[in-house]
């Protein structure tokens, strides 16, 4: 990828609705067709409609349906979209945001900049 690209960034939180805690991101995914994003969740969700209850399986079946359809021409209008299921005390959230895909530069046999030793990785992560 040479030049900028428009996509799909999806990511997939859960959230304990008994404790006052931060959505936990689980999963992130880039897409770059509307398919290939709400495939993403389409496949998440068939993976684990049979541990799901039966309203939290009912729903997720609706929106492989119905609901994937609505979602796949709202990304075609490059609108955000979002599908939530709550299983027991967990919420699950899948979203989908149209993003443009910047190409990173090539450093590959390039010695970086001595600022770049002082970042350190997050220990924590939380929503936007």
């Amino acid at each position: 990828m040479d030049k900028p690209q428009q996509g799909y960034w999806c990511e997939c939180w859960t959230e304990d609705l008994a404790e006052e805690t931060q959505p936990v991101l689980r999963a992130s995914f880039d897409a770059y067709s509307a398919p290939q994003a709400d495939r993403w969740v389409a496949v998440a969700l068939r993976t684990i409609s049979p541990a799901l209850d039966p309203d939290a399986s009912q729903r997720a079946w609706e929106w492989l349906y119905d609901g994937r359809i609505t979602t796949r021409k709202a990304l075609l209008r490059a609108e955000p979209c979002t599908v939530t299921l709550t299983q027991a005390r967990t919420r699950i959230t899948w979203t989908i945001r149209p993003v443009i895909f910047l190409p990173l530069a090539h450093c590959q046999g390039a010695e970086l900049p001595s600022c770049t030793h002082d970042f350190k990785p997050h220990t924590s992560q939380q929503a936007d």
